[in-house]
This record gives C-alpha cells, structure tokens and sequence, in this order.
C-alpha cells in the first residue's frame, strides 16, 4: 500500500526510503517484555483468590472465618464478608480497567467499570478495613496493612480526580498506582495456601508483618518501574514516528 505524507498530502511510493513496513506492535519483543503474559499471570492471581475467599464467607457459620474474629464485636464477621466481597469486586474491575481493547473500543464501559472500582470497591474495602477490621485485628500486621490501605485509598482519589479535570496521562499513571495496591493482599493468600499444602513450617506471625509491609511496597516498586518502561517506549515510538524534514518519509 502507499502511504500519504502528512506534509505533502502526496502519495509516497512503497518502495521510498523509510517506508518499509514494521512488524506488529510488540512482534519483535520477547514475550516478557509483552503486556498480555503478565495480564494473564495477574489474572490467575485474581481468579484464585476468588475461588479461594467466596466459599469461606459466603455462609453465615462464622467458624469458616479464616481471620480470628473479636468476641467482643458480633458484626465482626458480617464487615469481614463485605470487605471480602468489595476486595474481589475491586481486583475484578480492576482487570476489566486495566484490558486494552475494553479500553480501546468501549470507553463509555471503561468510565462505568472505572466508577465501580472507586466507589463500589475501593473506597468501602479501604473504610472497612481503617474503621473495623484494623481495630479488631488480633495478630501483627496492622500497621502495615493501615498503611498499605491509606495508600490505596488516596491514589485512588487522585486518580479519580485526575480524570475529573480531564488529565488523563497523569489519572493513567496514579491508576496504575491504585492498581499495584490493590493487588498487595492477594499474593498473602496465595503463600498461605502453597504452606498449608507443602506443609512448610514458618513462623505465621512474622510472615503476617513481612507480607503487611512488603508486598506494598513491592509493588508500588513494580508499578514505578512498569511506568517508566512503558514512557521509553513510547519515547522510543515518538521518535521512529518522526518525519524527516528534508525527504518528508518517515524516520526509522
């Protein structure tokens, strides 16, 4: 096909220099350098948590809680099974926010699932764990896991706000913030599950405080480091894609 010179409005013939045709976007990087493996990867972590949290409080036999309630405060398992159902409904609307082609070709979806997470999901989860669940917490932990949700809550607001004033590189780059949080309690249950089943013996108590502070902090790591791979390669694009003033074909 011929291509047309957006200085000229002429046609530049095929075989002109700097028209050869590129590979698909993403064909020539190796698969880990690709967006959809690892999409996939943090969806499994999705899917098992789902599968691993709904069946444990989807009942109303507090004995199948898998967190020690307080004895002292009978709506303790009531606010674990909302903080449980608002956590899964925020990991999964966050995978439909963060799926290109949702965003691509159905933006008013992406707005509509994108108000979900925030005040369908993250706001009441980030409430119910400051409010209930911290204070009546009975192992270590807490103030990691306080810290990770003030996190999680404030880059979710600014995000939110960000978009409200039509900024929408720096809402993408605080949703990718907010996104990183709220994944930081999913890979917990996952080690948890691989010791009970592996019948690893470690100390619970310091794997609780490790995991509190660490996993956060790992990823908010990941995110920063995700952002600016992804602003190379932009960076890298904008620059192929200029056109060279003198022959007016595109640079290579």
């Amino acid at each position: 096909m011929s291509q047309n010179s957006p200085q000229t409005g002429l046609q530049t013939p095929p075989d002109a220099p700097g028209t050869e045709q590129r590979p698909a976007a993403g064909a020539d990087r190796p698969w880990w350098k690709r967006y959809y493996p690892w999409y996939g990867v943090v969806g499994l972590a999705v899917l098992f948590n789902v599968l691993y949290a709904f069946p444990h409080y989807f009942t109303t036999d507090e004995t199948a809680s898998r967190s020690q309630l307080d004895p002292g405060f009978h709506p303790h398992f009531a606010f674990l099974v909302a903080h449980v159902v608002t956590g899964n409904l925020a990991l999964v609307t966050m995978m439909l926010q963060v799926w290109p082609h949702l965003r691509r070709t159905r933006p008013r979806v992406h707005r509509l699932v994108g108000r979900l997470y925030v005040f369908g999901a993250v706001i009441p989860t980030s409430l119910i764990v400051l409010f209930v669940l911290v204070p009546h917490r009975a192992n270590q932990g807490s103030t990691g896991l306080a810290t990770g949700a003030v996190l999680w809550l404030g880059t979710t607001l600014y995000a939110w706000y960000k978009a409200r004033v039509h900024r929408y590189a720096e809402h993408r780059r605080w949703m990718v913030y907010s996104f990183s949080l709220a994944l930081f309690t999913t890979y917990g249950r996952i080690v948890a599950w691989m010791m009970l089943h592996w019948g690893l013996q470690v100390n619970i108590q310091v794997l609780i405080e490790a995991t509190s502070w660490g996993a956060w902090i790992l990823h908010l790591l990941g995110a920063q480091a995700y952002l600016e791979f992804t602003a190379r390669r932009r960076g890298r694009k904008d620059h192929v894609g200029r056109l060279d003033p003198a022959t007016g074909a595109v640079r290579q």
